[in-house]
């Protein structure tokens, strides 16, 4: 699909809708209109494996719940313990390199996130611990939200990809102020294609729900999207003022966020919606969420040299 195919509704993919062979979600270049960032969603029975062509991007196994056994055609593999789910802990992960051939396998089974961006440069395959996984607390008050950022800008090496997960107790607002990152402005503002994949944790036998904005900002495609979003939705944001995500009350929502964009630097830069901004001035004088953080990254056990 063509950006000249696509409107506003079809920026939220909603779960089951992907088209993606073996993947829950599958989103691509192609299929965003786009041209760098891309997310697959693989789930995996007891026993199960699965084999695939990096092609011309980087990738990150990312384990949502479960764990599994990740080999490269070069030689490597890396065993992920992984998690019970995005709710319990912070996971390990692999990157795996463009210009390769994967097999993911897992025992118990269980669900993998595949996070890429076309890239230009082959950089080692490498395991990635959750020790290593920097945990940090963003925003306060009912803004508050925690961050783990396995595949931030500053945080692990990668050419083009920028991964992270977002976690926002119930009832508060997350992306938020609304910013954007749809225009090269050096030193303020860096141009990066973006993808949010929910999951809502379910309370009281009810799954749950949540809802994202996104704002046209006067650039690229106009996008414009108020969805209600559900486990396995997908918004993809090319462009806009993107924020707030907001979860429901009782419901913590989380986000995995996919993003990269032609820069030759990797970096996150953002521009503050002007209307809105005047919040951060406000966190000073409130403290952060007491329910946060939800967890914490495990500590290195002794001798761990990976």
């Amino acid at each position: 699909m063509g950006a000249e195919d696509m409107n506003f509704t079809d920026f939220h993919v909603k779960a089951g809708q992907a088209d993606g062979g073996p993947y829950a979600v599958s989103i691509d270049p192609e299929r965003a209109g786009w041209g760098y960032s891309s997310l697959h969603v693989l789930e995996l029975p007891a026993g199960g494996h699965h084999s695939f062509a990096t092609g011309d991007s980087e990738w990150i196994v990312l384990p949502l719940s479960g764990g599994c056994t990740v080999v490269t055609d070069g030689g490597e593999t890396f065993e992920l313990a992984g998690r019970e789910s995005v709710f319990r802990g912070v996971t390990d992960f692999a990157y795996v390199p463009r210009d390769a051939h994967v097999q993911i396998a897992s025992g118990a089974g269980g669900r993998f996130a595949l996070t890429g961006a076309r890239c230009e440069r082959r950089l080692p395959a490498r395991y990635g611990p959750a020790s290593s996984v920097p945990v940090e607390l963003r925003g306060r008050g009912n803004c508050s939200r925690q961050v783990n950022n396995f595949g931030a800008a500053d945080a692990f090496e990668c050419d083009k990809l920028i991964a992270v997960e977002v976690l926002t107790p119930g009832g508060n607002w997350s992306s938020y102020p609304p910013h954007k990152h749809d225009e090269c402005r050096p030193g303020e503002e860096s141009e990066l294609e973006e993808i949010y994949y929910f999951e809502i944790e379910p309370a009281h036998g009810t799954d749950g729900v949540g809802y994202q904005r996104v704002s046209p900002s006067g650039h690229g495609r106009g996008t414009d999207v108020l969805a209600e979003v559900r486990s396995g939705d997908a918004v993809l944001i090319p462009d806009g003022w993107h924020g707030p995500s907001i979860a429901a009350p009782g419901h913590t929502m989380y986000y995995l966020n996919v993003m990269a964009g032609p820069g030759d630097e990797r970096q996150w830069l953002i521009c503050d919606h002007p209307d809105h901004a005047w919040i951060r001035g406000t966190w000073p004088d409130q403290p952060v969420d007491p329910r946060l953080p939800l967890y914490q990254a495990p500590t290195a056990p002794s001798g761990d040299a990976r």
